[in-house]
C-alpha cells in the first residue's frame, strides 16, 4: 500500500490521480491534499477520501472551506504556503504528487525533497524554473523524480537501464489547437480556437502553451533537467495523433517509442505504481482504428516561443523562471481578453531581451527573478492593452 500527497489536488492533474488511487484502493491510499483557491472542490475530496491533512492556499478560502466542513470530520485544516509544504512533507505518505500551477510547485517540490519522499512531477514549471536546484537535490537524497507529463514519462519508460547509452530524445508534440491555421490567422486567433486542442483536455494554461508550442519548449527545458541531456540531443518533432508520446535513440541507432492513446491517467498510474505496471483495461490501443502515424518539423517562424525557450535554456541561470514567469502573465492576459493571441510572444520576448540572468543557485533567487519578470510582463501587458 502506497500513501500518496497531492499538492494542487483539485486541478486537472490532481482529479485524474485521484480518479486513479480510487481505482486500485488495495494499493494505494490516500494521506494528504493541498489545493489553490477551489475550497469546494476541496470540500468534495475531503468528504469522499477523507486524508489525514488537508490544505488550502488562499486564506478566505481557507474561512470558507472550515465553516463548510461538517462536524466530526477528522481531517485537519491548514492554511497557505506553509500548509502547502506540510502536505508535500507529510510523515504519514510515502510519495508526494506535485500537479499544482505554475512556479509556486516549486516550494513543495523542495519540501518533500528535503523530507525524503519519492516524489511524482507533473508541475513541469519546477523545473523550468528550478531545475537546477530540484535535480541535484533529489540526486543527493538518492531520490528517482517519477515524471507524469505524458512525453517524460514515456522516455522515463523507454530509456529503463540503458542511460548511459542514450544518444537522442524525441519529443513528440500534438501542433495544439493552432496546428492548421493559416499563418496570417495566428496572432488575431480567439481564446476558443486556442482552447479547442484536438486531442487532451487540459487545464486553460497549459492548452494555450500548447498552441503556441511554448509548453514543447518548457518540456525541452524538463527533459534536460530529468535525463542529463543537452538541448542540442533534443528534438521536437509535431505528431498529431498523439499516439507516440515520445522516442528515445540510442548510440547504435535504435529507437525505442512508447505509445499509448492520450489519457494522461496512463503516465499517472506509471508514476505510482513505479517500478510495477498495474492491470489497466480501460484504456487499450487499437492500431487498426488508428490507421497511420505521421511525423513533421515544428514551424519555429509560425510558433516563435519555442525559438525563445531554447534560448533561454542556453543562456541559463535564472532565465528559464524569467521565461516562465512572463509567459504565465502573457497567458493569463490573454485569456482574461486584455491582449491578442499574437502578443503572447511580443510580451515574453520583451521582457527576456531585457533580462540580465543570474545563477539559479538559491529559491531566493529563483523567486526574485520570477518576481521582476511578471513586474516588468505587466508594464509590456498595460501598453499593449492600452494600443488595442
Amino acid at each position: 500500500m502506497l500513501n500518496v500527497s497531492i499538492i494542487g489536488s483539485t486541478g486537472s492533474i490532481g482529479s485524474q490521480t485521484l480518479d486513479v488511487i480510487d481505482r486500485f484502493p488495495d494499493r494505494f491510499s490516500l494521506s494528504g491534499l493541498a489545493a489553490g483557491s477551489n475550497w469546494r472542490g476541496l470540500l468534495e475530496q475531503i468528504a469522499r477520501f477523507k486524508p489525514v491533512k488537508a490544505s488550502i492556499a488562499d486564506k478566505r478560502a481557507f474561512s470558507f472551506l472550515r465553516e463548510a466542513l461538517p462536524p466530526g470530520c477528522s481531517t485537519e485544516l491548514l492554511c497557505g504556503d506553509e500548509g502547502t509544504d506540510e502536505i508535500a512533507s507529510l510523515p504519514e505518505s510515502d510519495l508526494t504528487l506535485v500537479a499544482s500551477v505554475g512556479v509556486s510547485g516549486l516550494r513543495p517540490v523542495l519540501a518533500a525533497i528535503d523530507s525524503g519522499k519519492e516524489l511524482a512531477l507533473a508541475t513541469k514549471e519546477a523545473l523550468v524554473a528550478g531545475g537546477d536546484l530540484v535535480v541535484p537535490r533529489a540526486r543527493a537524497k538518492g531520490i528517482v523524480i517519477r515524471p507524469v507529463d505524458s512525453e517524460h514519462s514515456a522516455i522515463f519508460q523507454c530509456i529503463g537501464s540503458d542511460r548511459p547509452f542514450l544518444d537522442r530524445i524525441i519529443l513528440t508534440c500534438s501542433g495544439g489547437a493552432l496546428r492548421g491555421f493559416p499563418a496570417d490567422r495566428i496572432a488575431s486567433a480567439s481564446i476558443a480556437d486556442v482552447l479547442d486542442h484536438p486531442n487532451w483536455s487540459m487545464g486553460r494554461k497549459i492548452t494555450v502553451d500548447c498552441a503556441t508550442l511554448m509548453n514543447k519548449g518548457f518540456e525541452m527545458i524538463e527533459a534536460c533537467h530529468l535525463f542529463g541531456v543537452g538541448a542540442d540531443q533534443v528534438e521536437i518533432v509535431i505528431h498529431p495523433q498523439s499516439i507516440v508520446h515520445s522516442m528515445v535513440e540510442f548510440r547504435d541507432g535504435s529507437v525505442i517509442a512508447q505509445m499509448s492513446l492520450p489519457d494522461m491517467r496512463l503516465a499517472i498510474q506509471y508514476a505510482l505504481s513505479y517500478p510495477e505496471r498495474l492491470d489497466c483495461k480501460w484504456c487499450r490501443t487499437d492500431f487498426t482504428s488508428i490507421g497511420q502515424l505521421t511525423f513533421e518539423r515544428p514551424d519555429f517562424a509560425r510558433f516563435p516561443c519555442l525559438g525563445l525557450a531554447f534560448e533561454a535554456f542556453r543562456i541559463g541561470g535564472t532565465m528559464p523562471a524569467s521565461l516562465n514567469a512572463a509567459n504565465e502573465e502573457a497567458v493569463t492576459a490573454f485569456l482574461s481578453g486584455r491582449i491578442r493571441f499574437g502578443d503572447v510572444y511580443s510580451v515574453v520576448e520583451e521582457v527576456l531581451s531585457g533580462t540580465e540572468a543570474v545563477p539559479a543557485d538559491s529559491l531566493e533567487a529563483v523567486l526574485l527573478a520570477d518576481s521582476e519578470a511578471r513586474r516588468r510582463s505587466g508594464v509590456v501587458i498595460g501598453r499593449l492593452t492600452d494600443a488595442n
